[in-house]
């Protein structure tokens, strides 16, 4: 079209196509990416000065689906997409990663990236996309972005690598990896695997680089073909005199408040020297407000936390370079719900409840995209202000608490059961956080389900590995189990869960500006090492998952009936279904192939259902005695229902053992009588007769 630009490179058999100039003119800098015929449109825009009073750099990432991508009209009363589900605010947090450390130190201009997807061959996701389109608007633009980045998805499907799979790859695949990487380095992961081996799971990674170095590629030759000149970006770092200052001043008793072990002592210390440092700093230079105080101590205990440990070896609670916090962990410690369990790993406690359900209980998925419709397991994590011990608004879900949910969600759900009928939700509050609280939430969400019952395939734990370079990272140091200050101070936080066998999820979170293969192996190496050491004292609490549910948990069991009996069960309108669900207390839900699964609180309901749904599948059988009813009346004899929804006749010659002119006053419908099964032809047509039955019960009762 006119005004438009357009640049692609083939990824995997299929181009990757970006193009500019003809939508959001007014923005700083505006494209869309398509692959195949799914395409995300994102634009970016900035503020021209930076914001007052803060002390962060204020990205906003957005990332939107729109149900006209697909030829679609969202669910719902209101027929417009509003808040963002789950996926969109997940997508949009894997869009902020990668790009946020990529921004220059000292730069707190309001920076905004909106994506939205908008056209769906359903095939494949769109997060790939909206990440690349993210990269591609900023480099364009004259924000000072440090990119330009690349990502794509790998699976791998019958041993073969498949780059930026479809739904139905997606489903035979062993890892969903979303990978995303700079020039010569790694920069962010995120997804699952099952169980996949370290060897396969860094293979995985530096297969997917291969193809993001093409897509950095392009966006270098757009930005250059639209007549711009490369980027200049520099730090701007804290003022000399000032750092010198603060050092002199607080430098040593920081250096040792930082290695007190506990958090709140800690906090307190630090808390005390960084006022004591306000007063002296403001009275040598008035005119430092206290955001910019804020910044200069801030580069202070960055500086000093690296310190300690690249030339100390001293980590802030004093541990040493791979060494994990002390562990403690109960089940069964509320004996109502379903399943429970606390873990603490130091500072770091979690309370995880698991609840069971039926197939109705699973969440609907209103998806643009293909893919899954609903999902049965479902693990949800709260951080009340609490945790902290601070005061906090308590309002609805964040999207912290929403990432950190999902990816225990994703490292669990690898190891459930393959046929279990019942939806679970796992819920993980976070009692107490020092670091690592979604690590915690994987190991007490696995412990819950053991105690609930749940037949894990293998017990999974999870853990965080922390990273601390100096200036030039001439120097470089893995930790492992960080706590939430060396996050705040190191470069990274790289998370890990998994089973003795392998690596089931997966997250990075980089200040620093990409990674070393290297640091990358180390990180996995380390991840694995302390993972084993986690299992060992899980199992040691709870070695395997319960034999049996609690005693509270419902009860859910199969029965298999023939497919053109599904008719039968349900009845007119869903008659006959609601009626066995009002009598017994059960809940059924059927299956197109004839699986019925009955829910039930209670043994007596279970086999009060089971005995109706039976009956339902049931086949007449000569020369057994039925209770039916009469459903109809003809001169030549009576129909009755001996089985819900099969009917027989009884002729009028065997309706009685004396002779019958008619039917008339004989029987009504809705009389319950009994017959006797005589046969059942080819056809299945039923022959009953109540002169039989009645003569066989009589001779029963005189024997």
């Amino acid at each position: 079209m006119q005004g438009a630009k357009q640049f692609k490179v083939d990824i995997a058999g299929t181009d990757l196509v970006i193009e500019t100039g003809l939508l959001a003119q007014q923005a700083a800098g505006a494209v869309t990416v398509s692959y195949g015929d799914t395409t995300v449109f994102t634009a970016v825009t900035n503020t021209d000065t930076p914001r007052e009073g803060i002390d962060f750099f204020p990205l906003q990432c957005e990332y939107r689906e729109k149900f006209y991508a697909a030829g679609k009209f969202p669910g719902g009363f209101f027929k417009r997409e509003a808040r963002p589900t789950s996926k969109e605010i997940l997508t949009a947090r894997m869009c902020d990663r990668p790009i946020r450390p990529l921004f220059p130190d000292g730069y707190y201009n309001d920076v905004q990236v909106n994506s939205t997807l908008i056209q769906s061959d359903g095939t494949r996701e769109g997060d790939f996309l909206a990440v690349n389109a993210a990269s591609a608007a900023l480099h364009i633009s004259e924000i000072p972005f440090m990119g330009p980045i690349g990502c794509v998805r790998i699976g791998r499907v019958d041993g073969q690598w498949v780059i930026n799979p479809t739904h139905e790859q997606k489903a035979k695949s062993d890892i969903d990896l979303l990978y995303a990487g700079l020039r010569g380095k790694f920069l962010m992961m995120e997804g699952s695997a099952s169980e996949i081996s370290d060897e396969d799971f860094i293979a995985a990674l530096k297969r997917a680089h291969e193809e993001v170095e093409k897509i950095i590629d392009l966006q270098i030759e757009m930005r250059r073909a639209l007549g711009k000149p490369d980027k200049d970006i520099k730090d701007v770092p804290q003022p000399a005199d000032k750092m010198d200052f603060m050092r002199q001043e607080g430098g040593e008793a920081l250096a040792s408040a930082l290695l007190i072990k506990g958090k709140l002592e800690r906090q307190g210390k630090v808390s005390a020297i960084k006022e004591d440092l306000l007063k002296k700093v403001s009275e040598k230079w008035p005119e430092v407000d206290a955001v910019g105080f804020v910044h200069l101590f801030d580069a202070l205990e960055i500086e000093t936390v690296r310190k300690n440990v690249l030339e100390k070896g001293l980590r802030i609670d004093g541990r040493a370079q791979h060494e994990i916090r002390p562990l403690s962990a109960q089940v069964g410690i509320l004996p109502r719900v379903h399943g429970s369990a606390i873990f603490s790993r130091g500072e770091t406690q979690s309370l995880a409840t698991v609840t069971l359900g039926t197939k109705k209980d699973a969440q609907d998925l209103d998806s643009v995209t293909g893919g899954d419709t609903s999902k049965r397991f479902m693990l949800h994590y709260n951080f009340p202000p609490y945790c902290t011990g601070e005061v906090g608004r308590l309002g609805s879900t964040g999207r912290r608490e929403i990432g950190h949910g999902a990816l225990a969600e994703r490292s669990i759900a690898e190891v459930l059961p393959d046929d279990f009928p019942y939806s679970i939700r796992v819920v993980s509050e976070i009692m107490g956080s020092n670091g690592s609280s979604s690590m915690a939430s994987i190991c007490n969400g696995c412990l819950a389900l053991m105690d609930a019952g749940v037949p894990l395939k293998a017990t999974v734990a999870g853990i965080s590995i922390g990273l601390f370079t100096n200036e030039d990272q001439s120097q470089k140091v893995l930790v492992t189990d960080i706590l939430g200050a060396e996050d705040h101070c190191g470069d990274m936080d790289f998370k890990v869960g998994g089973t003795r066998k392998g690596i089931t999820g997966f997250q990075v979170d980089l200040k620093l500006r990409g990674l070393t293969w290297d640091l990358v192996e180390g990180a996995v190496k380390a991840a694995h090492d302390a993972r084993l050491k986690i299992i060992d004292f899980m199992e040691s609490v709870i070695p395997a998952p319960r034999a049996e549910l609690n005693k509270y948990a419902p009860r859910i069991e199969e029965m298999q009936i023939p497919v053109d009996k599904i008719g039968a069960l349900i009845g007119p309108g869903g008659s006959n279904i609601r009626a066995i669900v009002e009598t017994t207390g059960a809940q059924i839900d059927i299956d197109d192939d004839g699986k019925v699964a009955i829910f039930a609180t209670s043994k007596e309901s279970m086999e009060a259902a089971k005995k109706a749904v039976g009956e339902v599948a049931a086949e007449a059988e000569p020369g057994k005695i039925y209770e039916g009813k009469v459903t109809g009346i003809k001169d030549f004899g009576a129909f009755v229902e001996i089985l819900p929804g099969l009917d027989g006749l009884c002729h009028i010659s065997e309706f009685s053992d004396k002779f019958l002119k008619s039917m008339d006053g004989v029987c009504k419908v809705g009389d319950i009588i009994k017959v006797k099964c005589l046969d059942v032809d080819e056809r299945g047509r039923i022959k009953l007769s109540r002169k039989a039955a009645m003569a066989e019960l009589d001779a029963q009762a005189k024997s």
